[in-house]
């Protein structure tokens, strides 16, 4: 069993041959059926002028799924700081958490959430890319706007990182620390170790608290489950040999995929660190991601092409979750 709270990150992933109005109804679907199953949280991610993922604001979907979605904690995973003024997100993140009371999370990220150059430069209006000290004072900043522009409840502030520099700045300023393992898993242990060592006890939280974002794809067997992953695995090794997004394929079109034998050891060297097979592999994998990072929480990302194999992935999952996850998801 798996005795700690899951949790769900949406990618909102627009599949080849739908649009992006399928893929906002698609996360709509997957906040209800993540909210029954009993997950704890749900994030959403920011992207910009991708080929297969939505541009969909972090917080319209939060806004909108908390008013239509009961229980299940939402917020987002990230807003990235770099695109946004402070004062702005302060204030719409605490505008969310007095309508919602206890529901909304703010997860604050540094990437452009694109590969697109002329995007990036766009959203950050002509600026160069954010150095570390901007970058550390506009998480600073947003955390004080929040205090300031609170009406009521603030929201649970969570810094997301990939590196060690994220991990201590996490660190430093007392926050929760969110860490893509999915995204960077040859980091996430030694990162864990500095943002423990280095903690400072903040107003935000007392203790370092980690959750861990896997990759994650569950299905009956290890064949399907291969099948249904393999789209993303076409997008995967283009960006682990540094080219560029493309389109998320079908299932189809990516069952006739060719990888080099570059991309095979470079694929296979990522998948070794997330989850993916029947119940007892990804069982298997998860409790072995939590022994050795000392999780205290869960986020599951699946970017699986059709939206009943996503769910039908998280609740398969969710069967795993030993009494203390049901206990944290009935509290919440």
């Amino acid at each position: 069993m798996i005795d700690l709270p899951l949790s769900a990150l949406e990618v909102s992933i627009v599949e080849a041959g739908t649009t992006p109005a399928d893929a906002l109804a698609n996360c709509h679907r997957a906040a209800q059926e993540l909210s029954r199953l009993g997950y704890h949280r749900l994030w959403f991610a920011e992207h910009h002028h991708s080929p297969a993922i939505g541009a969909f604001p972090p917080v319209l979907l939060t806004a909108h799924t908390a008013a239509t979605t009961p229980g299940i904690r939402l917020g987002s995973g990230g807003v990235l700081a770099p695109n946004h003024a402070p004062i702005t997100v302060a204030e719409q993140f605490a505008t969310l958490a007095a309508l919602h009371p206890g529901r909304i999370d703010l997860g604050i990220g540094r990437g452009p959430g694109t590969f697109h150059e002329p995007t990036a430069r766009a959203l950050r209006r002509g600026a160069d890319p954010t150095t570390d000290d901007e970058y550390h004072r506009d998480v600073a900043a947003t955390l004080d706007f929040l205090l300031d522009v609170a009406l009521g409840e603030l929201p649970e502030p969570w810094l997301l990182a990939s590196s060690d520099a994220g991990a201590e700045l996490a660190a430093e300023l007392g926050l929760p620390l969110a860490f893509a393992h999915h995204i960077r898993p040859d980091n996430t242990l030694a990162a864990l170790e500095r943002y423990r060592k280095a903690f400072r006890p903040s107003r935000w939280a007392e203790s370092p608290r980690v959750l861990v974002c896997v990759e994650t794809v569950c299905a009956d067997t290890e064949e399907r489950a291969a099948e249904l992953a393999r789209p993303m695995d076409v997008i995967k090794a283009g960006l682990l040999q540094g080219q560029g997004e493309t389109a998320f394929p079908t299932p189809a079109a990516a069952a006739h995929h060719r990888f080099t034998e570059q991309e095979e050891a470079a694929l296979a060297a990522f998948l070794s660190h997330q989850a993916r097979g029947t119940r007892d592999s990804v069982e298997a994998a998860l409790t072995k991601i939590v022994e050795s990072t000392g999780a205290d929480e869960l986020m599951l990302v699946t970017p699986v092409h059709g939206i009943a194999d996503r769910v039908r992935s998280f609740a398969l999952v969710r069967d795993l979750a030993g009494p203390e996850a049901l206990r944290r998801a009935s509290a919440s």
